[in-house]
């Protein structure tokens, strides 16, 4: 299955997104904010990325910006999951390059179909 990076500054978010993809066989790596994403996916290529919008030291449309200035990111899926769902953060989110947008609080079996319609 995918190995999926997920960022996400709550806790309790970052549990529920591994749980809900683990038990679907992927692998989940978490990180707490963007800045730590975007180190991670430096040292590690992962087939998805999920990020929040609202996190410290560097938000979800930031890291998606950034993720997309890397070779390796070019095509890899990112889902935005998060709670702002305006119209406006939406195309934000896809001018940076986001493949989707998922709006907390998210149904897990919503997510594993989102997850495996973008991997394909």
């Amino acid at each position: 299955m995918a190995n999926i990076l997920a960022a996400d500054d709550s806790a309790s978010m970052r549990q529920m997104v591994a749980f809900a993809l683990g038990n679907a066989g992927h692998t989940v790596v978490s990180a707490t904010d963007g800045a730590e994403a975007f180190e991670r996916a430096k040292e590690q290529k992962f087939d998805l990325v999920l990020t929040d919008v609202n996190m410290p030291l560097m938000d979800g449309i930031t890291l998606t910006r950034e993720l997309r200035t890397l070779p390796a990111y070019r095509f890899v899926p990112i889902l935005i999951l998060t709670t702002e769902a305006g119209p406006e953060r939406k195309q934000e989110g896809k001018a940076a390059g986001a493949t989707g947008w998922i709006v907390k609080p998210f149904n897990p079996d919503q997510l594993i179909a989102v997850v495996k319609k973008v991997l394909g």
